[in-house]
């Protein structure tokens, strides 16, 4: 087994991979106790060469790595590739091109949604993972031999898995499809979300501007102490906290000791004085400054919950058929919209999707097409086979 632990061997290691048509990656990191996930392993093998390389190595530098990462002559297949990806993105302000990500041709093969990396391999291979040294504590040094071994596996089978997927998309004729899905996976909107727009990831349970422009600035202040005192966004305060912040503004240190949703002692901590200081500039914005709070869709028609059931129905027929996990193609909240709005702007009525389903759907919803059962199974049927039928109104 080969560990790379000096910058000098990475170097040798990275100009072997840069001849390699391509290159399977994972990494092991911990991010329990910080924003930055700290990366403690890297794992690589291409189709005659694997190793380990230790980022934790005293005077290592990574540099070789990010060049490897960046070769356009390479293919980098990840399994779930996201987070791997968002590690060297902030390690190194670049993302690894092209990309190739076993679990989204899996899914576009048929074998299911969001397939894990043991299952996969057990398909494909017939092999078993041993899970074992799973929850190992990464940063910990020496690592033992198994760990090791485990780590390395993570590459090893997964050259035998892209090399059967990327058949099966050729077979199919679908690999332009996941070509599709790695240009949305490479693209930096993908990792890095302005802290102005934190607010995206909590739901909106507020109604009122007032409301809603301090649930704006808390999201962007915790995303700031986050990622400055690098941190989990919940050790500087918990959604919970941030949705009663919003109902109960405190104006004081005795308000903010009142908050249930505020651990003990926040009053006295770094972040309170802060934090009040965020809630006063908002009371204190005038009423005419305050941003819109935006729009929750509404159904614009009695009769779209009925439509977005016969569209669930169009999905699995179609998938089923084409052999794609569902997930993929589209998701319930596409259904609803398309129901809604022939014009929706989802993924379903964009690309592959739209020629696989989303041409479908339209027609369906427009009665352009049918469906109806042969006894057995349930089919689609053109308009011309079934015009003379007249609607029957539901009772």
């Amino acid at each position: 087994m080969q560990i790379v632990t000096t910058t000098e061997q990475l170097k040798r290691l990275c100009g072997g991979f840069a001849r390699a048509p391509y290159v399977t990656v994972d990494t092991e990191f911990l991010r329990e106790t910080t924003f930055w996930p700290e990366l403690c392993l890297v794992q690589m093998a291409s189709p005659d060469e694997a190793a380990i390389i230790d980022p934790l190595a005293p005077g290592i530098e990574l540099t070789p790595l990010f060049e490897l990462m960046a070769d356009e002559k390479v293919v980098k297949v990840f399994h779930a590739a996201r987070q791997d990806i968002e590690i060297i993105y902030n390690l190194a302000g670049l993302i690894p091109h092209p990309v190739f990500d076993t679990q989204v041709a899996a899914m576009v093969c048929g074998y299911g949604d969001s397939i894990s990396y043991d299952q996969l391999v057990f398909r494909i291979t017939a092999e078993r993972v041993d899970k074992s040294s799973r929850f190992t504590d990464w940063k910990r040094r020496p690592l033992s031999a198994k760990q090791l071994e485990y780590a390395l596996s993570d590459v090893t089978h997964l050259r035998q898995v892209y090399q059967s997927i990327k058949a099966n998309l050729e077979e199919q004729g679908r690999a332009h499809w996941v070509s599709e899905e790695m240009e949305i996976l490479t693209s930096p909107e993908t990792y890095d979300m302005p802290p102005a727009n934190a607010w995206q990831r909590l739901k909106l349970r507020v109604r009122k501007p007032r409301d809603f422009a301090l649930l704006k600035a808390l999201a962007e202040w915790r995303e700031i102490m986050a990622r400055t005192h690098n941190v989990p966004r919940g050790r500087v305060i918990k959604d919970e906290a941030i949705y009663e912040i919003c109902g109960h503004p405190p104006r004081s240190t005795a308000d903010l000791m009142a908050l249930r949703g505020l651990s003990r002692g926040f009053d006295r901590n770094r972040y309170g004085n802060e934090l009040l200081a965020v809630v006063r500039q908002v009371l204190e914005t005038p009423k005419a400054s305050l941003p819109g709070v935006p729009s929750v869709p509404q159904k614009s028609f009695d009769g779209s919950g009925a439509t977005t059931e016969m569209l669930k129905v169009l999905l699995k027929l179609i998938v089923e058929k084409h052999g794609v996990a569902a997930k993929i193609v589209a998701t319930v909240e596409d259904l609803e919209r398309i129901a809604d709005d022939d014009e929706a702007d989802v993924p379903a009525l964009k690309g592959w999707r739209r020629e696989l389903f989303g041409e479908a759907a339209l027609k369906l919803k427009n009665g352009r097409i049918a469906l109806g059962c042969n006894g057995r199974s349930v089919q689609l049927i053109a308009i011309e086979d079934c015009a003379k039928a007249a609607p029957i109104a539901a009772e």
